[in-house]
């Protein structure tokens, strides 16, 4: 006799369903517990708000200009108004035509000699294209040619100043003298000018410079100059 097997109680035939359901649940439960996050609440401190000291706004003093008073009002226009009466004639003055007309005769003009008025050049030391040269110091360029002037006037005026002067003076220390003079077309030393301590120091100067040689003139786009010159004096007196 075969047993009778009561088809309901068959539990394979919904396996896959439970395989399907127990799947996507353990998935859910993994997904939470890998998401899942916990806070220590002993290390959370919102802290505490204490309004207790509100700010207080300072509000600017403000300071009220005074507006000026409004101008006074303009005079009223006088109600009757004098006319005066003007006697004095005013003389017209008549502009005669400075036009000639045909029947005027012409009258030639003799030629007139224009004089030519010799202009007097003056150059400085420092940017003449061919300086002074001091006797003895023909050689060389330009800059050599000042190099030696400079020298051997600072040795003539060594020779020649008395520098006793100062000490008959009653004067002490370190004397100074600015001298100025001008070289002329011809060589020449023109309009000495000095400014010392004592009137008596310029003088001496003023002499000594006198006797400098007759130089060959300076030179500007080749044609002669006057060349004006600044040499100073410093010398120490004796105790």
């Amino acid at each position: 006799m075969e047993p009778k097997k009561n088809p309901k109680a068959n539990v394979g035939r919904n396996s896959s369903l439970f395989f399907a359901i127990g799947l996507a649940l353990m998935l859910f439960l993994t997904n939470f517990a890998i998401n899942y996050k916990t806070y220590d609440k002993e290390l959370i401190d919102i802290g505490t708000l204490d309004m207790g000291d509100e700010l207080v706004e300072e509000v600017p003093i403000t300071e009220t200009i005074a507006q000026p008073p409004p101008p006074p009002p303009p005079p009223a226009a006088p109600e009757v108004i004098e006319v005066i009466e003007d006697d004095d004639e005013v003389e017209e003055t008549v502009i005669e035509s400075t036009e000639t007309s045909q029947e005027e005769e012409i009258v030639e003009i003799e030629e007139v000699e224009v004089e030519e008025v010799e202009e007097v050049e003056e150059v400085p030391f420092a940017v003449i294209e061919n300086v002074p040269v001091f006797p003895g110091c023909e050689s060389g360029n330009n800059e050599a040619k000042k190099a030696c002037m400079n020298k051997k006037m600072n040795e003539f005026i060594a020779n020649k100043f008395n520098t006793d002067l100062a000490q008959e003076l009653g004067l002490s220390g370190v004397q100074q003298i600015r001298v100025f003079f001008k070289i002329d077309k011809n060589g020449d030393i023109i309009d000495v000018q000095a400014r010392a301590p004592h009137p008596s120091l310029e003088k001496e100067a003023k002499r000594v410079i006198g006797l400098l040689p007759k130089m060959k003139p300076g030179k500007q786009r080749g044609k002669a100059v006057r060349v004006p010159y600044y040499l100073p004096i410093k010398f120490q007196v004796q105790d």
